[in-house]
């Protein structure tokens, strides 16, 4: 079966974004990139919801063809909206109905494993449904002070296990968990 694998930044605040959906805090050094390549290597799907598969749309199909935007632009994505009428990024695939019964019938065909990289709503609605194998909280040292809590759409106590940390020499730290 594959594993779906959720992937989002965090500030030290408990905070993804600032307060008006601003995303200019995090700062990706050489060690964040290397884990971002190799994240995307084991995948072939990436999930999204609206807003952030429009952020993505906007900037990976121009961004400079590295390995990580040829990944971006390549792999097959899946964008979760129930407003959005149309997905023109390069092998997307819209879904309005429900997302986790999306997602358990994908985990069970053939493939690689799953991404969802930022996208919180969907993530945590995924999470609560018992559909994330792997979350991974990549913490910045950084306060904010205010913005959009990461996990405020949670709605129940999930009790989650450690599966490993990793330290960048930026301070970011990579928190791996698994549902109990």
């Amino acid at each position: 079966m594959r594993r779906v694998i959720a992937s989002n930044l965090m500030s030290l605040d408990g905070y993804f974004e600032r307060p008006n959906k601003e995303f200019n805090w995090f700062v990706p050094d050489e060690d964040f990139l290397e884990y971002a390549k190799k994240l995307l290597r084991s995948v072939d799907t990436i999930l999204f919801g609206r807003i952030t598969y429009l952020y993505m749309a906007a900037y990976w199909p121009v961004a400079a063809p590295d390995e990580i935007a040829r990944n971006m632009n390549g792999l097959s994505k899946v964008v979760f909206s129930k407003t959005l009428e149309k997905a023109e990024w390069s092998n997307s695939r819209l879904v309005h109905g429900d997302a986790a019964q999306e997602v358990a019938k994908m985990r069970k065909a053939s493939g690689r494993d799953i991404v969802i990289f930022g996208s919180a709503q969907l993530a945590a609605s995924l999470l609560e449904a018992g559909q994330i194998d792997e979350y991974r909280v990549i913490i910045d040292p950084i306060l904010l002070g205010a913005g959009n809590l990461l996990f405020a759409n949670i709605k129940q106590t999930i009790k989650l296990k450690l599966l490993g940390t990793q330290t960048l020499r930026s301070g970011v730290v990579i928190l791996s968990y698994g549902q109990t």
